[in-house]
């Protein structure tokens, strides 16, 4: 059984993840809290993975990086410390744990490491400045990494439209606003985790093992399409 570590699977797309893959694959997650089910078949570890020293680990298989932000504000209210922070989170902290886990991925069985990127980063959308440089940042890690690596660690990223996690709150926070994000989609519809879930299982398994250095688009139409 491959043994997978996810960096956030307590919340949002991470526990999505962890609910979907638990029983397949050897769950490890990293994360300041505890998620809220499956503890007892996955192990844990409380950690912030940009300040904590790391866990060891023997063998790892995959890795999926999940912490992310959503900060959105008209580029005349972004502070420096805000665009660092953005950074920090979705760049730097991924940076750091496959540093840290990279010799025992290269061992792992077809190993494969997935990050998360955004729309934002394709479209350009207002009050996104912030967080679509970052994930601009993470989308060429993952292309970089990709080359460098290859053939022993495939790498890709995912790029999801508005997921409802409660990262998202703010932007679904009443039917009325859903309803608008729904007509925006040419699909009529926006993501919910498990539909990022089942892209994530997709590129750890046998069946991408041919796929590196891709962003995969969840984006409902978006980006794809003009209607």
């Amino acid at each position: 059984m491959k043994k997978v570590l996810i960096i956030g699977g307590s919340k949002g797309i991470g526990k999505a993840i962890i609910a979907k893959m638990h029983g397949s694959y050897e769950m490890i997650n990293i994360s300041r809290t505890e998620p809220e089910a499956y503890m007892e078949t996955i192990e844990h570890h409380t950690c912030d993975i940009l300040s904590d020293e790391l866990p060891e680990f023997d063998q790892l298989d995959a890795l999926i990086y999940c912490p992310g932000s959503i900060n959105l504000k008209p580029v005349n209210r972004l502070s420096e410390t805000d665009f660092k922070n953005d950074f920090e989170i979705n760049v730097l902290g991924a940076v750091r744990v496959i540093q840290k886990y990279l010799k025992v991925l290269k061992a792992g069985n077809d190993p494969s490491v997935v990050l998360f990127s955004t729309v934002a980063v394709k479209m350009g959308m207002p009050f996104h400045a912030s967080i679509a440089v970052a994930k601009a940042g993470v989308e060429a890690l993952v292309r970089s990494l990709g080359a460098e690596l290859a053939p022993q660690i495939r790498f890709n990223a995912i790029a999801p439209t508005i997921t409802e996690t409660t990262l998202a709150d703010k932007l679904l926070r009443n039917d009325i606003m859903k309803e608008k994000m729904r007509e925006r989609h040419p699909m009529k519809n926006y993501l919910q985790p498990d539909d990022v879930a089942d892209m994530a299982e997709f590129l750890i398994s046998e069946k991408s093992k041919k796929i590196s250095g891709q962003i995969m688009e969840l984006d409902c139409g978006i980006v794809s399409f003009k209607i």
